[in-house]
């Protein structure tokens, strides 16, 4: 018998997946500020290595009497750029992701050991997977500080242009400028397998494929076989449940 607990973390789990993802029609509901904060810090264990983050312990020091964290103004300025976060912001946002992560950076299998902790009934691997390629910013296999901020700065405070292209590179695996079947069908079913047999109701065998093909005859405006961004953008754009949905995050933190 499932937990309490086990029931939360998948329904936050969820909402906070699905709210994003262009191919659901139903408009979504407004998730627990706090708890969409401590997932995205969660969802970021670290393990002990002899990498360093880009910010690294020369950049930052810990003050004993206030527990805050004090960074060096060329790192603290260049965050604040590339961000929409301010410096007491980052400053918390930091001081959450030393203490999951005291190495400073996350490899991929120990992402998608702590992201399968909220799907415990499915295979979580694969999403975990293309959603560490979309966090890993220099495809050097781990994600540091800088990585999760940005894209978390995009996902939270980002533009409509720019959340869904966020939502593009993810479901572009290849990264080469379109979304094909093949990697809509991927993504398919690692949601499918992730959490596609436990919804209520439950979703059928078929229904991977319903979705791409749900997705091919909304976005592949020239019949071509592919989806560039800007069919992507034009589509989604003129989606009222989809623009809803862009908007589910604003503010959180």
């Amino acid at each position: 018998m499932k937990s309490r607990s086990q029931d939360q973390s998948l329904s936050d789990s969820r909402e906070l997946d699905r709210s994003y993802d262009p191919l659901t029609g139903n408009p979504p509901s407004k998730p627990n500020k706090k708890t969409i904060k401590q997932r995205f810090l969660k969802l970021l264990p670290c393990y002990r290595s002899s990498s360093s983050s880009s910010i690294n312990q020369g950049s930052i020091a810990d003050d004993g009497e206030s527990s805050a964290v004090c960074y060096r103004p060329e790192g603290l300025d260049r965050l604040m750029q590339q961000t929409s976060f301010s410096k007491k912001e980052l400053q918390v946002l930091y001081r959450g992701f030393k203490n999951e992560c005291p190495s400073g950076v996350v490899n991929e299998e120990t992402f998608k050991s702590i992201y399968s902790q909220f799907f415990p009934q499915g295979d979580s691997s694969m999403y975990a997977h293309f959603l560490f390629d979309t966090f890993d910013l220099h495809s050097n296999g781990s994600v540091n500080f800088e990585d999760f901020v940005i894209n978390l700065s995009i996902i939270l405070r980002g533009s409509i242009t720019d959340k869904l292209n966020w939502a593009f590179n993810l479901y572009d695996l290849n990264k080469d400028g379109c979304i094909t079947r093949e990697e809509m069908t991927d993504i398919m079913n690692s949601i499918y397998d992730m959490m596609g047999k436990y919804t209520h109701p439950s979703m059928k065998d078929n229904a991977p494929k319903e979705h791409v093909d749900s997705f091919f005859q909304k976005m592949d405006k020239n019949n071509d076989g592919v989806v560039t961004i800007e069919e992507f953008l034009e589509t989604c754009q003129k989606d009222e449940n989809i623009m809803q949905s862009m908007h589910l995050f604003d503010n959180v933190i």
